[in-house]
């Protein structure tokens, strides 16, 4: 299906095979072009997913299209190599809690540090950024109130 792209104030319709790539989103290139590399990566806790994006920039951040301040706890893998204020970040986060976004995002971002330099991947590694939290929601048992509750027993 031929898309529309604005060129020269007219729309001429192209083929996707012939639109332009936008540089800003490649992903493929060398580790020391910072200035058109955008590198991700995806965490996950619990029930949220979070999708990180670091490019270089000035440290603003940006949480599902609006721009927030993100805790200390959260930017800890970035403090830890000595990245801070050198990357905006740009997240898509979804599902979880209060408790579990965040924990999601600071594996996702620590992720996207390693994609961008693989050298930081021992100090993230050892200081625990990069483990995933397994511990999910036991699901409900027949029979049962909830995961493990027994209906009240009643001797007589």
């Amino acid at each position: 299906m031929p898309t529309m792209l604005k060129t020269d104030n007219s729309t001429q319709p192209q083929s996707a095979a012939q639109a332009p790539a936008v540089p800003s989103a490649k992903t493929k290139s060398s580790h020391g072009d910072k200035a058109t590399t955008a590198k991700g990566g995806t965490g996950r806790r619990k029930r949220a997913v979070a999708q990180v994006r670091i490019t270089s920039g000035s440290g603003k951040v940006v949480i599902n299209k609006v721009e927030k301040v993100l805790p200390d706890y959260v930017l800890e893998p970035l403090k830890l190599v000595g990245e801070t204020n050198k990357w905006d970040i740009s997240i898509l986060v979804a599902g979880g809690g209060y408790a579990s976004q965040p924990m999601a995002i600071r594996l996702g971002l620590a992720r996207a540090l390693i994609d961008l330099n693989p050298d930081f991947k021992p100090t993230l590694k050892h200081a625990g950024f990069l483990t995933r939290d397994a511990r999910e929601r036991e699901r409900k048992k027949y029979g049962l109130k909830s995961a493990r509750r027994a209906p009240q027993f009643a001797k007589r």
